[in-house]
């Protein structure tokens, strides 16, 4: 009787266990097949709106740090920086910070407008900073480039592009490189005979390169162009993102993908922008860059050094070895930068004026 008991309960122990572990897999099955539906909706999602492929490009939308007032570059450690208001046409304002270079701290304190515009004039080059993708000019990143930049003797203009951080607009390739061309056509018209250079950083290195081929076809090229963690052009670079690494052998993978973000007139072809620039160009990149695969930057540099726009021009490319950890957006931190500042741009001011 007792064993008879014994085995009862155990076959009900038994089948409640083999309850329980079917209840557990069918939840799980459940999970798969939701997880497999939305892997395979997110494609036509994206195909039939490619306006989030193009949020997914810009993402102006992510701000970070969040709560950081830009009209008080002061709280960012950047006593030494103003911050305008410059509008490029009808509807479309653009936030900016114009960063002294350190020789001036002193004397820019408790200045206004007037007195930073008037200082682009005084004898130091002037760096035009156009950033990458997502947050705004007071990124950490940004504003630690700005201070080592200032400390070099630069003084540094950079902004928000219309759509980004306080800037009224709505974001577009056209409408960047527009704003881009303002702030540049803004410095030349206070900076007298100083070298102007422009320095683009990941997706601001599209908007570099389409912003110096205009120069360069309107004959009034800068002193020398930088790009920091470049790319060659914005379908080869969203076919390497760590974003489509879980689609990039999905069937159809560019016409899902990448053919949503050329129908939305983003290109950024820096790989055919830089067959018309006539400038001296220094590529930055560090091996190790998990957003911009370093042999992206290489391709480039090789488009551009066999260029025959290049000719009478320096082209350099400074590698940043993997163990160095400077990844996407910490060149900054290089105590090398300095001094291939120093070498390059004092060689192209030289190679440009005579």
């Amino acid at each position: 009787m007792a064993s008879t008991k014994s085995s009862l309960s155990e076959s009900v122990c038994g089948g409640a266990e083999a309850c329980r572990r079917y209840g557990l897999w069918f939840r799980l099955r459940k999970l798969i097949i939701w997880l497999l539906g939305v892997y395979i909706a997110i494609p036509f999602l994206v195909k039939l709106c490619p306006a989030i492929q193009a949020k997914l490009v810009f993402l102006n939308f992510v701000r970070v740090p969040y709560f950081i007032d830009l009209k008080r570059p002061q709280d960012q450690g950047l006593n030494h920086t103003c911050n305008y208001y410059l509008q490029p046409e009808e509807d479309v304002t653009i936030g900016v910070w114009h960063t002294v270079p350190a020789a001036l701290w002193k004397n820019a304190r408790g200045k206004d407008q007037l007195w930073f515009e008037d200082a682009l004039g005084s004898s130091h080059p002037v760096i035009l900073y156009l950033h990458g993708n997502a947050g705004t000019r007071g990124g950490d990143h940004r504003v630690e480039l700005y201070k080592v930049l200032s400390s070099l003797g630069y003084h540094v203009v950079t902004f928000d592009y219309r759509g980004w951080g306080d800037s009224i607009g709505s974001p577009s390739e056209r409408g960047m490189t527009y704003d881009a061309l303002h702030v540049f056509d803004w410095i030349k018209a206070r900076s007298g005979d100083n070298p102007v250079y422009i320095w683009g950083h990941s997706l601001g290195t599209g908007v570099a390169t389409n912003l110096v081929r205009r120069l360069c076809e309107r004959e009034t090229p800068p002193d020398a162009l930088i790009l920091e963690s470049p790319f060659t052009n914005i379908r080869e670079e969203a076919r390497s993102h760590p974003f489509s690494v879980i689609y990039r052998y999905f069937p159809g993978f560019d016409w899902f993908f990448l053919d949503p973000i050329t129908t939305s007139g983003i290109k950024f072809a820096n790989d055919e922008n830089v067959k018309y620039i006539s400038c001296s160009l220094l590529i930055l990149h560090a091996e190790d860059d998990p957003v911009v695969p370093f042999h992206l930057g290489k391709k480039l540099y090789n488009i551009a050094a066999t260029s025959r726009s290049f000719r009478d021009y320096k082209v350099q490319f400074v590698p940043f070895h993997t163990d160095l950890g400077y990844r996407h957006k910490y060149i900054y931190r290089s105590p090398e930068l300095p001094r291939i500042l120093r070498e390059f741009l004092g060689k192209s001011e030289h190679e440009h004026h005579h």
